[in-house]
């Protein structure tokens, strides 16, 4: 990356149950002020935008748009699942760095509903099928338990079976989640639960309960991506450089081998995560502080491995050591993350790009990861895409 890509200005609006959020076009809009005012620029700055949503109508990134500005300007949506914001964010960098433009947003809002993630359209092949077969071929019955849970319920328990996990290092992970949310004032749940209390809520399927699976939400969230030198220009804050970003998709090995923790990402998380690492020319032992996709308990666990935490079947031990907190090697999900903060999921990786660089900046409060300098985000849609992006603090 021969380019320096900044980041100069965050957005994002409190992530809330469905129903108690403004609409998508208000909330998009907001959040796009809102990072406009961090970085102390109008909207006739942005030369391309680049909207990520999930669930809504075409155009659904024009509508928001337009309530800030009606400048003319290119609008890209985006939709890639979970990982759709940081898709967007992806685009936005790419344009920059390609120096198609000096200035690009990246947005991503998200107006769900109540209840599990389930299909829109009955009448046409679903994009999860072929994932969807693996998990349904493993468990009898899966074809009755939500999309989502099922494959990242069952991806859990693979991992149980392969390595001797126990429930209650899962439930600490949700236990650790909680914790960190006490002090993020945006996050959808901040009450302290305890690993009891985790493994006492109703049981979805195997061995994942209800406190172990993130909420629907709905929410937007923004960035400004700019160059160095348009930062320079306009006096921008230019401390904050993307200093490595690469975006997977599935490989054979998601289908051939038959195993739910490589139908959920793991493969595509491990080879963004050892690009990013090259294009940086750092590594996992290097990095202050992570936000990533729980969207699920069981997937925290098989992330740290594939980000190169720790080593393969080690996660169980690093969760007991506590080195996925303050105090351990490297502080995950500060923000309290998807179980905690929640996952709207258009939202999701541009509220991810949000607290890291609040954090790198110094910013973060009560919940402020002492000296970080280096920050990692990993955003993960089933389908798929994978998006891992590295963040450094200029000296």
């Amino acid at each position: 990356m021969s380019n320096r890509v900044i980041v100069a200005g965050v957005g994002m609006l409190p992530f809330v149950k469905p129903g108690a959020a403004a609409p998508y076009n208000e909330m998009g809009a907001e959040a796009v002020r809102l990072a406009l005012g961090d970085a102390g620029l109008s909207y006739a700055a942005v030369q391309q935008a680049y909207v990520g949503w999930v669930y809504g109508d075409s155009t659904a990134g024009q509508a928001a748009l337009y309530k800030v500005g009606l400048s003319g300007i290119p609008v890209v949506n985006v939709n890639n699942n979970c990982s759709t914001g940081s898709s967007a964010l992806f685009l936005a960098r790419q344009a920059v760095q390609s120096g198609a433009v000096d200035c690009a947003l990246a947005l991503g809002f998200e107006q769900m509903m109540p209840g599990a993630l389930s299909a829109m359209f009955g009448d046409r092949p679903g994009p999860l099928d072929d994932f969807l077969d693996v998990a349904n071929e493993s468990f009898a019955g899966a074809e009755a338990v939500p999309m989502a849970l099922r494959l990242f319920g069952g991806a859990g328990y693979e991992y149980q079976q392969k390595y001797g996990a126990k429930d209650e290092t899962f439930a600490k992970v949700r236990e650790k989640a909680s914790r960190h949310a006490l002090h993020n004032e945006r996050a959808i749940f901040r009450k302290a639960l305890s690993v009891e209390d985790v493994l006492q809520s109703p049981k979805m399927f195997l061995n994942l309960t209800r406190h172990q699976c993130c909420p629907p939400s709905s929410g937007a969230a923004a960035a400004i991506i700019c160059s160095e030198d348009f930062a320079r220009k306009h006096g921008l804050d230019a401390r904050i450089r993307i200093a490595g970003q690469a975006m997977t998709t599935d490989r054979p090995s998601t289908f051939t081998e038959r195993s739910l923790i490589k139908a959920v990402g793991a493969d595509m998380t491990k080879e963004a995560a050892e690009s990013v690492y090259r294009q940086a020319g750092v590594g996992p032992e290097d990095v202050d502080v992570v936000e990533l996709h729980d969207c699920f308990t069981t997937n925290e666990i098989i992330t740290y491995e594939g980000l190169g935490l720790c080593t393969e079947g080690e996660a169980e031990k690093f969760v007991w050591d506590e080195d996925n907190t303050y105090g351990g090697k490297v502080v995950t999900n500060p923000s309290g993350g998807l179980l905690s903060k929640g996952h709207p999921l258009g939202a999701t990786g541009l509220g991810q790009c949000a607290e890291i660089v609040w954090q790198l900046r110094g910013t973060a409060g009560m919940r402020q990861v002492e000296g970080a300098r280096i920050g990692l985000q990993h955003n993960l849609g089933l389908g798929g895409a994978c998006v891992v992006t590295m963040y450094e603090r200029a000296e």
